[in-house]
């Protein structure tokens, strides 16, 4: 699936030294005609150091001024204001919040009033969902016909945990969604190439998913490591959840692959900027 690349102003060609905010979008998201939404880069925004330039996490130590900056930059480029932002608060739990107007603004504008929580789901027309990343994996997901919508984190603990079925779970019990109407889609992360894990990971996936299931999921290399397909498990988990595979898009980016442009924990540690997904209703 590709993803499209966008740029505040369409009109001109993106040049990094002209503060242009560039991000990601589906275009089956897109179509639908309900939602805002975006995959931010790393380019556009005013933080400096190993943040360059568009960070947008106030947890690693960045200037809390320049990280609102950005968060402005790319929610006027998305459409979106930060006073109608509600981000989360992510520890690779399974928890999902359902968002509603009392949120507006918190983790942005407004101190948070929760933890632990690595997805959320709203139908409340304006505000924004936020979620953060620089490898693990965003899960997107609007209903159409409910008009709801959820974004959650899934890093391999969210995966083997299902937090994307979670997420379907909480909007079916809140907002009356049936699974065959959502659309969903895996978001910018790391590739199977690139996402190397131990074995005690394996284990965990070998837990949850058929057999039938691990040739097409992982694969153990000569050193007694294996690589990971978390695009590929997150869409079984959407399958398994009800989503019908019409309507499940997944990425074609890998942040580790696009570390120019994109943060990667893999490739820069703890010296760089985090990502964030968006999605708001009209």
């Amino acid at each position: 699936m590709d993803l499209g690349l966008v740029y505040k102003n369409r009109e001109h060609i993106f040049d990094e030294a002209g503060g242009e905010v560039p991000y990601l979008e589906y275009p089956m998201l897109r179509d639908t005609g309900i939602v805002k939404h975006g995959f931010s880069t790393c380019l556009g925004g005013v933080s400096g150091g190993y943040y360059k330039s568009l960070n947008l996490s106030f947890d690693r130590g960045d200037d809390p001024e320049a990280v609102r900056e950005n968060f402005r930059r790319i929610g006027e480029a998305i459409g979106v204001q930060v006073e109608d932002m509600v981000m989360s608060k992510q520890t690779h739990t399974t928890n999902v919040r359902v968002v509603t107007e009392e949120d507006r603004g918190k983790g942005i504008v407004r101190d948070r009033d929760y933890t632990d929580i690595d997805g959320l789901i709203t139908n409340v027309r304006g505000i924004c969902l936020v979620t953060s990343y620089a490898d693990c994996v965003p899960l997107y997901f609007v209903d159409p016909v409910r008009k709801a919508i959820g974004l959650s984190h899934s890093g391999w603990r969210g995966t083997v945990g299902k937090i994307g079925k979670k997420t379907v779970e909480l909007m079916t019990e809140s907002f009356g969604s049936d699974p065959a109407d959502i659309l969903a889609c895996v978001g910018p992360s790391i590739c199977s190439d690139c996402y190397e894990v131990s074995q005690d990971v394996i284990d965990k996936v070998k837990e949850v998913f058929d057999e039938a299931l691990w040739e097409s999921l992982f694969y153990e290399k000569g050193n007694g490591k294996y690589q990971l397909d978390l695009w590929k498990t997150n869409e079984e988990v959407f399958q398994e959840a009800g989503i019908l595979p019409e309507h499940i898009a997944v990425t074609n980016v890998c942040t580790r692959c696009n570390s120019r442009i994109l943060y990667s924990h893999r490739v820069q540690g703890d010296k760089r900027g985090n990502l964030c997904a968006f999605l708001a209703l009209k």
